[in-house]
């Protein structure tokens, strides 16, 4: 007869009750019987099953499916080894339990493109025909371009955003997540977010600017947005915060590039008792007085730490914290507890110097030849003075003493925290934000998104998460080559080729055989935390 909801006014609970109709022999009626399935989860709106309804469905599954029900009904010999590797990891990461519940009835085709797009580096989707005649893929059919366009553009925000939150809760305090943003070019005008905006990689195309978050020790991706071009990286740590508030992350703690430092910034983390650590510029005055006290305890053999070949102390600051409170028409103001970390890099301070040199040089031709460049124009005037006469013409003078100020602070670079006091734990948690990083090089090399194709928002926006769905698996089995060596002997493509090897043969009325498994092919799975595959 269906299923029936029924909210109990006085603890707010909505229960969900089964109906079914069944014939009642001694009073020879049909009559309907309840039975009490669940309950509705408030944030979600999914059902969670009572314990004993889960336990007895279960068990009916257990006896209605059994291992191999899918018939065969043809001769088949495809690759399977790289696509098993691909199916553990989902279950592993619970990536592929998650896409059911956000998306029951395509979770099987954002797999399969998922796999295409990180088995067949850098091909376009055109491709996807001639790949899944051969390989064995979760949707198990050809997915045409057409196909592909109406999946991309079915994908919602609402099931995007219940695909994070489910990601987010498994590594919630848990870990540090690294956030960063890349840009990525467009050939499109219709896009409204495709703008001019300063390119990270200096192409002069429009381009969407990517926010990305990763887990600082699992190196997976859970959360990304994208932004209009023209965005910078300050701007965006607002919008993060009131994120993470919809999504119900309460306590996370968050590791920022120096872009994303401004007062308002780190006032906003303090408001909403985030935990960070955040790079800071060598400028800012209370960096600067506290890095003249202790430039010279800085290079003490005590401060070194050999593990980083970096020296480097903590010294406690008190932030001058506000807060704007618009009910009461005023500034709340106190102060907060922070660490600032200072170091100095001797091999960051030879880098620094040559890199100098080099931009000293461009300013020093862009100037001679009266060829300056917009985005430089404060360096020319900062390193510079050009004089013109009409006997001796132009003439470039350096300013010795502005750039002797520039080279006291080779080598030196500082973060800011609110939780982390030891200098080097702070320091090896930063680093780790390179996975960000990593995850964009990911992204637009191996998975062919440097540049957007696409002509619409919708197929942007699907084919965006898509590609984020390939990257948390891609990422996935990167980290585990890093950690278990398998980077000393195999590349990523090499690896994946190698077990793309092993094949599975199926033939009716005999049923499925896995091809031989090599002994090195074994040594991979395990390391990758996977079984070999068999029957």
């Amino acid at each position: 007869m269906g299923i029936v909801y029924q909210k109990n006014k006085k603890t707010g609970i909505t229960y969900v009750y089964k109906n079914e109709a069944y014939w009642d022999k001694e009073k020879q009626q049909s009559r309907a019987k309840r039975t009490l399935i669940g309950k509705l989860d408030p944030n979600t709106g999914e059902i969670l099953p009572t314990r004993s309804y889960r336990k007895d469905t279960e068990k009916k599954d257990s006896i209605s499916k059994k291992p191999g029900s899918v018939p065969i009904t043809k001769i088949r010999r495809d690759f399977y080894g790289a696509c098993y590797l691909l199916d553990q990891v989902g279950k592993i990461t619970e990536v592929e339990a998650d896409l059911k519940a956000c998306f029951p009835d395509r979770y099987r085709m954002i797999l399969s493109i998922a796999y295409y797009l990180i088995l067949e580096e850098n091909n376009s989707l055109s491709r996807f025909s001639h790949w899944q005649r051969l390989h064995v893929h979760p949707y198990g059919e050809d997915i045409p371009s057409q196909r592909s366009s109406e999946l991309f553009q079915s994908i919602s925000e609402e099931e995007r955003m219940m695909f994070f939150k489910k990601q987010g809760r498994r590594r919630i305090e848990k870990e540090y997540w690294a956030f960063d943003i890349t840009s990525i070019s467009s050939y499109s005008e219709t896009l409204r977010q495709v703008k001019k905006g300063r390119n990270k990689e200096y192409e002069r195309l429009p381009q969407i600017n990517l926010a990305l978050l990763f887990g600082e020790q699992s190196g997976l991706p859970f959360y990304y947005r994208k932004l209009p071009g023209n965005i910078t990286d300050v701007k965006t740590v607002k919008q993060l915060m009131a994120e993470f508030n919809v999504m119900g992350y309460k306590k996370v703690s968050v590791l920022l590039d120096r872009g994303f430092y401004s007062r308002e910034n780190i006032n906003l983390l303090f408001k909403n008792h985030q935990k960070f650590i955040i790079g800071v510029k060598l400028n800012l005055n209370y960096v600067k007085e506290t890095l003249e006290e202790e430039r010279d305890n800085l290079q003490l053999w005590s401060n070194l730490q050999p593990q980083f070949g970096v020296y480097g102390l903590c010294r406690t600051i008190q932030w001058e914290y506000e807060q704007e409170r618009p009910s009461k028409g005023d500034v709340f103001s106190s102060k907060r507890r922070a660490y600032l970390h200072l170091f100095y890099n001797p091999e960051k301070a030879a880098k620094d110097q040559a890199e100098m040199n080099d931009y000293l040089s461009r300013l020093y031709n862009d100037l001679a030849n009266n060829t300056r460049e917009e985005y430089r124009m404060k360096d020319y005037d900062r390193f510079f003075t050009v004089t013109s006469t009409p006997k001796r013409g132009r003439k470039v003078t350096p300013k010795e003493e502005a750039m002797r100020e520039a080279a006291r602070n080779y080598g030196y670079f500082a973060l800011l925290s609110n939780e982390v006091n030891d200098p080097f734990e702070a320091l090896s948690l930063y680093r780790s934000k390179d996975i960000v990083e990593k995850g964009f090089g990911n992204l637009k090399d191996r998975l062919n998104f440097r540049r957007m194709q696409v002509s619409s928002e919708l197929s942007l926006n699907g084919k965006l998460f898509v590609e984020f769905v390939a990257l948390i698996y891609l990422s996935y089995i990167k980290k585990k080559m890093q950690d278990t060596g398998l980077f000393d002997n195999w590349t990523l493509q090499g690896l994946l080729d190698e077990l793309d090897t092993i094949e599975r043969f199926e033939y009716p009325e005999h049923g499925r055989l896995i091809g031989e498994v090599t002994k090195k092919q074994k040594d991979i799975y395990a390391k990758l935390g996977v079984k070999s595959p068999s029957l």
